[in-house]
């Protein structure tokens, strides 16, 4: 006979206790392996696949795409048994999100069910179209009145639709199933998914004057997402990485005495030598990378700002290390990347991990891991035209540096008023850690560096 087990959410760990369903990589009836992905959920840090510590086949889904689940709560049964396929009967005991065995997963198999009149024992399938009651009995698996496995068959491929454009077409309320993709072998692009919302959106204008049906209200996107449009306003969800990032804001404003100090400096030199350092045939070095390494020169000179309390202790954790995180705006949110072990990168290896880092932040493939753990962050909004602004540390970390848009401004040198490059840095502190001169000892010192880049050379 056949054994049932439940696979339930696994701990995601980094304090994560609810993960979304993207999208489900099993139907019920397939036949899976062990460590094979089964469901693609987002939880408030990244977009990642979790694998089935059992073999056999799916028998019940828990939760539709875009359902909200806890950890702990049920995602799918699984009938094992003596003649389950080789190898697929025994459970793997893994249960970290997004990492399974090396062996490759075996391909979906699905059990095809068809009638049959001798129940001869009971798997209970709750959702799908094909679910129903199934056991293995003897040498082959049988049915009951409701369905017998006669067979097993590979399924065809499907279009492998990015992350990214799978979220898209949701929030829109695009049916992906109705879409030609433009791409190779008929892959849905996130172009195709824009130009449908934008196909809709002019069939809406020519039929905005027409009053509304209980039924437009229930199709719209913001009615699937559980927006409720009122007279006050809509309402939106604060879930996924929007409400992860609320959840950490306002525990930083809650728990941190915070000050902010700024200066503005002339990055002319720091420019000058980044095109030095730019000349044709060489590696590309980018300003963020050169920031970086002011960042960690600063911050072996003033260790104060690279630490964290301990508020159960009543102590300051100095680290040894410098995690340096970098604020990255997606279409997921904001995200905070972390490139490890920053103090012993040289600026090549800061600009390829920052590339990296950018570009998995993008596409919703940053793991858990890449996403916690940094000691001090660095925020360039400088890139969305603005000048300053007063940063918000990002909890626990006990300081954050902000760098504003460097642009020509009138300002004096060498006696004589000349257009330099400005730009603008400001210093967000924990209070606790340490008090204002040490945070403008470390912000003057950086100033300095972008001033004159040979004060780094100087003390390295």
């Amino acid at each position: 006979m056949a054994q049932v087990l439940e696979f339930k959410l696994p701990d995601l760990g980094e304090g994560l206790t609810e993960a979304e369903i993207v999208r489900w990589l099993v139907q019920v009836g397939d036949v899976v392996a062990v460590d094979q992905p089964v469901v693609e959920v987002e939880t408030a840090k990244a977009m990642v696949e979790v694998p089935c510590p059992y073999g056999g086949v799916v028998t019940a889904r828990f939760g539709e795409e875009g359902t909200e689940l806890p950890v702990g709560a049920p995602l799918l049964t699984v009938a094992v048994g003596p003649q389950a396929p080789a190898g697929d009967t025994e459970g793997s005991g893994n249960v970290l999100v997004g990492y399974g065995t090396s062996q490759a997963p075996a391909r979906r198999r699905r059990v095809r069910p068809t009638p049959t009149p001798t129940p001869t024992g009971a798997v209970n399938g709750s959702t799908g179209a094909d679910s129903g009651t199934l056991a293995f009995d003897g040498t082959a698996p049988t049915g009951t009145a409701h369905a017998r496995v006669d067979a097993l068959h590979a399924e065809g491929p499907v279009p492998v639709i990015s992350p990214l454009v799978r979220r898209l077409a949701r929030e829109g309320g695009v049916d992906l199933r109705q879409l030609a993709g433009s791409g190779p072998d008929g892959l849905i692009l996130r172009a195709d998914v824009e130009g449908a919302l934008r196909a809709r959106a002019v069939v809406g204008s020519r039929t905005a004057g027409a009053p509304a049906t209980a039924a437009h209200v229930a199709a719209t996107p913001a009615a699937s997402a559980a927006s409720a449009t009122r007279a006050g306003g809509t309402r939106i969800p604060l879930k996924g990485v929007r409400g992860a990032v609320a959840d950490k804001l306002s525990r930083s404003r809650r728990e941190i005495p915070d000050a902010t100090c700024w200066v503005d400096a002339d990055a002319t030199e720091l420019m000058r030598a980044r095109a030095a350092m730019n000349a044709p045939g060489g590696p590309k070095i980018s300003l963020l990378a050169l920031l970086a390494r002011i960042c960690t020169a600063a911050l072996a000179r003033f260790p104060e700002l690279n630490s964290y309390v301990d508020t159960e202790a009543r102590e300051v954790v100095r680290l040894d290390q410098v995690h340096l995180g970098f604020a990255a705006q997606t279409e997921r949110g904001l995200v905070v990347p972390v490139v490890r072990d920053a103090h012993t990168r040289d600026a090549e290896a800061l600009t390829a991990e920052f590339a990296r880092l950018t570009e998995a932040a993008r596409t919703g493939t940053l793991t858990p891991g890449e996403l916690t753990g940094g000691t001090f962050t660095l925020n360039n909004y400088g890139v969305f035209g603005v000048d300053g602004s007063t940063p918000i540390i990002n909890h626990p970390e006990a300081a954050m540096l902000g760098v504003g848009r460097i642009v020509p401004k009138p300002w004096v040198h060498e006696g004589e008023l000349a257009v330099r490059q400005v730009v603008q840095l400001s210093l967000t502190f924990d209070h606790r850690v340490c008090d204002g001169g040490t945070a403008g000892g470390f912000l003057r010192y950086v100033a300095d560096c972008v001033e004159q880049p040979a004060v780094l050379l100087r003390t390295l």
